[in-house]
Protein backbone atom coordinates (compact mmCIF):
# COMPACT_ATOMS: atom_id res chain seq x y z
CA UNK A 1 0.00 0.00 0.00
CA UNK A 2 2.67 2.55 1.04
CA UNK A 3 4.85 1.56 -1.91
CA UNK A 4 2.01 2.23 -4.33
CA UNK A 5 1.28 5.64 -2.80
CA UNK A 6 4.95 6.59 -2.83
CA UNK A 7 5.53 5.49 -6.40
CA UNK A 8 2.32 7.24 -7.56
CA UNK A 9 2.55 10.53 -5.67
CA UNK A 10 6.10 10.63 -4.31
CA UNK A 11 7.58 12.89 -6.97
CA UNK A 12 4.68 15.36 -6.71
CA UNK A 13 4.93 15.50 -2.93
CA UNK A 14 8.69 15.98 -3.25
CA UNK A 15 8.27 18.80 -5.77
CA UNK A 16 5.72 20.70 -3.68
CA UNK A 17 7.64 20.09 -0.46
CA UNK A 18 10.94 21.31 -1.91
CA UNK A 19 9.28 24.32 -3.49
CA UNK A 20 8.04 25.39 -0.05
CA UNK A 21 10.59 24.18 2.46
CA UNK A 22 11.36 20.54 2.01
CA UNK A 23 13.95 19.06 4.35
CA UNK A 24 11.62 16.45 5.81
CA UNK A 25 10.12 15.55 2.44
CA UNK A 26 13.57 15.28 0.83
CA UNK A 27 14.86 13.07 3.66
CA UNK A 28 11.91 10.75 3.16
CA UNK A 29 12.38 10.79 -0.63
CA UNK A 30 16.05 9.87 -0.15
CA UNK A 31 14.94 6.99 2.04
CA UNK A 32 12.35 5.92 -0.56
CA UNK A 33 15.05 6.06 -3.25
CA UNK A 34 17.20 3.76 -1.16
CA UNK A 35 14.27 1.35 -0.92
CA UNK A 36 13.86 1.45 -4.70
CA UNK A 37 10.48 3.18 -4.57
CA UNK A 38 11.79 6.35 -6.24
CA UNK A 39 14.66 6.94 -8.63
CA UNK A 40 17.60 8.63 -6.84
CA UNK A 41 18.55 10.75 -9.87
CA UNK A 42 14.96 11.99 -10.23
CA UNK A 43 14.80 12.77 -6.50
CA UNK A 44 17.97 14.87 -6.75
CA UNK A 45 16.86 16.66 -9.93
CA UNK A 46 13.35 17.45 -8.68
CA UNK A 47 14.62 18.60 -5.28
CA UNK A 48 17.31 20.85 -6.78
CA UNK A 49 15.03 22.41 -9.39
CA UNK A 50 12.13 22.99 -6.98
CA UNK A 51 14.38 24.35 -4.20
CA UNK A 52 15.96 26.70 -6.74
CA UNK A 53 12.53 27.83 -7.99
CA UNK A 54 11.17 28.34 -4.47
CA UNK A 55 14.11 30.52 -3.51
CA UNK A 56 13.84 32.51 -6.73
CA UNK A 57 10.19 33.21 -5.94
CA UNK A 58 11.07 34.28 -2.39
CA UNK A 59 13.92 36.47 -3.70
CA UNK A 60 11.61 38.28 -6.13
CA UNK A 61 8.89 38.67 -3.49
CA UNK A 62 11.50 40.31 -1.28
CA UNK A 63 12.73 42.46 -4.14
CA UNK A 64 9.27 43.71 -5.11
CA UNK A 65 7.34 43.63 -1.83
CA UNK A 66 10.04 43.82 0.85
CA UNK A 67 8.50 46.49 3.06
CA UNK A 68 5.11 44.78 2.98
CA UNK A 69 6.72 41.44 3.94
CA UNK A 70 8.55 43.04 6.87
CA UNK A 71 5.30 44.61 8.08
CA UNK A 72 3.27 41.45 7.59
CA UNK A 73 5.78 39.07 9.23
CA UNK A 74 7.61 40.72 12.16
CA UNK A 75 9.76 37.61 12.60
CA UNK A 76 11.21 38.28 9.17
CA UNK A 77 12.07 41.81 10.26
CA UNK A 78 13.91 40.44 13.31
CA UNK A 79 16.16 38.32 11.07
CA UNK A 80 16.74 41.20 8.68
CA UNK A 81 19.66 42.87 10.47
CA UNK A 82 21.52 39.60 10.95
CA UNK A 83 21.10 38.57 7.32
CA UNK A 84 22.14 42.01 6.06
CA UNK A 85 25.29 41.91 8.18
CA UNK A 86 26.12 38.47 6.79
CA UNK A 87 25.47 39.66 3.23
CA UNK A 88 27.81 42.62 3.67
CA UNK A 89 30.65 40.36 4.78
CA UNK A 90 30.19 37.35 2.50
CA UNK A 91 27.15 37.51 0.28
CA UNK A 92 28.10 34.52 -1.91
CA UNK A 93 28.51 32.27 1.10
CA UNK A 94 25.31 33.63 2.64
CA UNK A 95 23.28 32.88 -0.48
CA UNK A 96 24.54 29.29 -0.60
CA UNK A 97 24.35 28.50 3.12
CA UNK A 98 21.20 30.31 4.31
CA UNK A 99 19.08 27.48 2.92
CA UNK A 100 20.73 25.18 5.48
CA UNK A 101 19.85 27.45 8.44
CA UNK A 102 16.69 26.30 10.17
CA UNK A 103 13.83 28.72 9.63
CA UNK A 104 15.71 30.67 6.96
CA UNK A 105 14.94 28.56 3.89
CA UNK A 106 12.18 30.93 2.73
CA UNK A 107 13.04 33.99 4.83
CA UNK A 108 16.68 34.09 3.69
CA UNK A 109 16.02 34.53 -0.04
CA UNK A 110 13.29 37.10 0.66
CA UNK A 111 15.71 39.11 2.80
CA UNK A 112 18.42 38.76 0.15
CA UNK A 113 15.91 40.09 -2.38
CA UNK A 114 15.57 43.19 -0.21
CA UNK A 115 19.34 43.73 -0.29
CA UNK A 116 21.66 45.10 -2.95
CA UNK A 117 22.53 41.61 -4.28
CA UNK A 118 21.81 41.76 -8.02
CA UNK A 119 19.47 39.15 -9.53
CA UNK A 120 22.12 37.63 -11.82
CA UNK A 121 24.47 37.05 -8.88
CA UNK A 122 21.68 35.51 -6.80
CA UNK A 123 20.69 33.10 -9.59
CA UNK A 124 24.15 31.57 -9.83
CA UNK A 125 24.73 31.11 -6.13
CA UNK A 126 21.13 30.00 -5.61
CA UNK A 127 21.63 27.24 -8.21
CA UNK A 128 24.81 26.11 -6.46
CA UNK A 129 23.11 26.15 -3.06
CA UNK A 130 20.06 24.25 -4.35
CA UNK A 131 22.25 21.54 -5.87
CA UNK A 132 24.31 21.18 -2.68
CA UNK A 133 21.19 21.13 -0.52
CA UNK A 134 19.48 18.50 -2.67
CA UNK A 135 22.58 16.31 -2.74
CA UNK A 136 23.34 16.54 0.98
CA UNK A 137 19.82 16.19 2.37
CA UNK A 138 18.90 13.50 -0.19
CA UNK A 139 22.09 11.59 0.64
CA UNK A 140 21.27 11.86 4.33
CA UNK A 141 17.87 10.27 3.65
CA UNK A 142 19.56 7.56 1.60
CA UNK A 143 22.02 6.96 4.45
CA UNK A 144 19.18 6.68 6.96
CA UNK A 145 17.68 3.99 4.71
CA UNK A 146 21.02 2.20 4.52
CA UNK A 147 21.51 2.35 8.30
CA UNK A 148 17.94 1.21 8.95
CA UNK A 149 18.38 -1.72 6.60
CA UNK A 150 21.60 -2.76 8.29
CA UNK A 151 20.18 -2.44 11.79
CA UNK A 152 16.73 -3.80 11.23
CA UNK A 153 17.23 -6.15 8.32
CA UNK A 154 14.40 -6.78 5.94
CA UNK A 155 11.26 -5.56 7.69
CA UNK A 156 8.99 -5.16 4.70
CA UNK A 157 5.91 -5.97 6.73
CA UNK A 158 6.37 -2.96 9.06
CA UNK A 159 8.22 -0.64 6.70
CA UNK A 160 5.19 1.55 6.01
CA UNK A 161 4.49 2.04 9.70
CA UNK A 162 8.13 2.92 10.38
CA UNK A 163 8.14 5.42 7.53
CA UNK A 164 4.87 6.94 8.77
CA UNK A 165 6.25 7.17 12.32
CA UNK A 166 9.40 8.89 11.01
CA UNK A 167 7.26 11.40 9.10
CA UNK A 168 5.07 12.13 12.13
CA UNK A 169 8.15 12.46 14.38
CA UNK A 170 9.73 14.94 11.94
CA UNK A 171 6.53 17.00 11.85
CA UNK A 172 6.34 17.01 15.65
CA UNK A 173 9.96 18.15 15.97
CA UNK A 174 9.32 20.92 13.45
CA UNK A 175 6.11 22.01 15.23
CA UNK A 176 7.89 22.02 18.60
CA UNK A 177 10.72 24.15 17.20
CA UNK A 178 8.23 26.65 15.77
CA UNK A 179 6.28 26.73 19.03
CA UNK A 180 9.48 27.44 20.96
CA UNK A 181 10.48 30.17 18.49
CA UNK A 182 7.06 31.85 18.69
CA UNK A 183 7.11 31.61 22.47
CA UNK A 184 10.65 33.05 22.61
CA UNK A 185 9.77 35.90 20.23
CA UNK A 186 6.61 36.84 22.13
Amino acid sequence: MWSDLISTYGYWVLAIGCLLEGETVLLLAGYAAHRGQLDARAVFAIAAVCAFAGDEIAYWLGRRHGSWLLTRWPTLARHSARVRALLERRHALAIVLLRFAYGMRVAGPALIGMSAVPPARFVGFNALGAALWAALIGALGWSVGEAAQRMLGELHHVEGWLLGALFVAALLVKALARWRRVRRDA
